[in-house]
């Protein structure tokens, strides 16, 4: 039985995660096209891989990892107003739906052919398909995966999403894309919402972009939600005798809920993932203030920067090279979501 860290103990490993946030931040405001959590994990990978990432941090990276994460998912949802993403109308939410749903469906299948773990073909897929780390952490906190699985789909992201800033615009110009249509291919296309940004305000269809990003974004509750479901039959909860304090149990993220003693079951639907819809909710009533939907983004970044860079220190680049697996499914995955969604604005466009 290990009894929980004390509020004490975490200290220097949120400290670090603060650290990291700021440079993370700042890495950013010189380079827009790296978005805050591109930054932070990949200083967390670079830390790992040094072997800096001593004992004494684990707590508090373990606690910015989950609890600070959550947050930063919930608020995430106060970025989107349905009725924005409605007006974007059918056919680019068709093209939404259609390379979402494929992507999410197939990268598992091939993930298996590859002789990849479940775990990680999932992370890889919802990554891919929805929306970058954020979705991938979310996943992962609601499904049976390791962090093993997470550090190999969070590189994932990191690499083809950054390569796509470059490549998506050039791949436009030749084939010929209107503005138009290369806004709805890098919204459905691009891993990240900081990444679709950056190539939308790079060619001139920021806002087209990001709306139909954020659309993808929206499905991140129910994909989550579905999969949880299915797969919860396997997710019993462990019971551990009750002890002084908290109690750590061996049972998978998605069942931290579950205290000691207890043998039930985690919900379908995560707190959090509730909590994300309760925001894109109040978001689309239009009632939210604009000086928070002002701010809302800029401590949303800040808050999942803290959270990947505390996930990243679970990514070594040595053992990510040896394993050039989770790097082919990746490409498989950003090529597909990419062709698909490409198929779908010429159908449709």
């Amino acid at each position: 039985m290990l009894l929980a860290p004390s509020k004490t103990s975490r200290l220097p490993g949120i400290a670090a995660c603060a650290l990291a946030t700021a440079a993370a931040l700042v890495a950013n405001r010189f380079v827009p096209g790296i978005s805050p959590a591109t930054a932070a994990v990949a200083l967390g990978a670079a830390l790992a891989t040094a072997g800096a990432i001593r004992a004494p941090l684990r707590p508090g990276l373990l606690f910015v990892s989950r609890r600070v994460l959550r947050a930063a998912i919930v608020l995430l949802g106060l970025q989107i107003a349905v009725p924005q993403v409605l007006a974007l109308g059918w056919r680019s939410l068709a093209v939404v739906a259609a390379a979402t749903g494929l992507t999410f469906v197939l990268t598992p299948m091939a993930g298996r052919r590859l002789g990849l773990s479940s775990g990680t073909s999932l992370l890889v897929a919802t990554g891919v398909s929805i929306c970058g780390a954020a979705a991938i952490a979310a996943m992962h906190d609601s499904a049976d995966s390791s962090d093993e699985d997470a550090a190999g789909a969070l590189s994932v992201v990191v690499l083809y999403g950054s390569a796509a800033i470059v490549v998506l615009p050039l791949l436009a110009s030749w084939l010929g894309l209107s503005p138009e249509q290369l806004g709805v291919w890098t919204g459905a296309a691009v891993h990240e919402v900081a990444q679709v940004a950056a190539i939308g305000a790079a060619s001139g269809v920021l806002a087209t972009a990001v709306t139909v990003k954020l659309g993808r974004v929206v499905l991140l509750a129910p994909i989550v939600a579905v999969t949880t479901s299915l797969r919860r039959p396997s997710r019993t909860a462990v019971a551990v005798p009750a002890g002084r304090g908290a109690v750590l149990t061996a049972e998978p993220p998605a069942a931290a809920s579950a205290r000691a003693g207890s043998g039930t079951r985690p919900p379908i639907v995560p707190l959090f993932v509730a909590g994300f819809l309760a925001m894109v909710a109040v978001r689309s009533t239009g009632l939210v203030p604009p000086v928070v939907t002002e701010h809302v983004p800029a401590v949303t970044n800040a808050l999942m920067a803290a959270a990947l860079f505390a996930l990243g220190t679970g990514i070594d680049l040595r053992k990510l090279l040896k394993g050039g697996r989770v790097m082919l499914l990746g490409g498989l995955a950003t090529g597909l979501i990419g062709s698909i969604s490409l198929a779908g604005v010429w159908l449709l466009g």
